[in-house]
């Protein structure tokens, strides 16, 4: 079996997987070509990074599951604490969508 070139994605920042060397997540990278339509090629001009760098991290979040699953679920248990803790008028409350 081929051993995958992991290189091109790092974990030295923002506590979640993201192309090295650029603030760019796995996650926001999968959210623009998977979920919005967004073409490769214009996501790596966007973010100044290589194609294939868009390529290996869509790779990535699909090489490792768990792994962004539990990024996900971290990442809403923070927007659910910092929605928690927002001091609001009494009888406004945060849009649920």
């Amino acid at each position: 079996m081929a051993e995958r070139d992991t290189r091109r994605v790092a974990h030295d920042l923002m506590s979640e997987p993201h192309i090295a060397g650029h603030r760019v997540s796995v996650r926001q990278v999968y959210a623009l070509v998977e979920e919005r339509g967004i073409d490769a090629e214009t996501v790596a001009d966007r973010y100044d990074v290589d194609v294939a760098d868009v390529y290996h991290a869509l790779a990535y979040y699909h090489d490792h599951p768990r792994e962004m699953s539990d990024v996900e679920a971290e990442r809403e248990d923070v927007i659910d604490t910092v929605r928690e803790s927002i001091e609001r008028p009494d009888g406004v409350e945060p849009d649920s969508a």
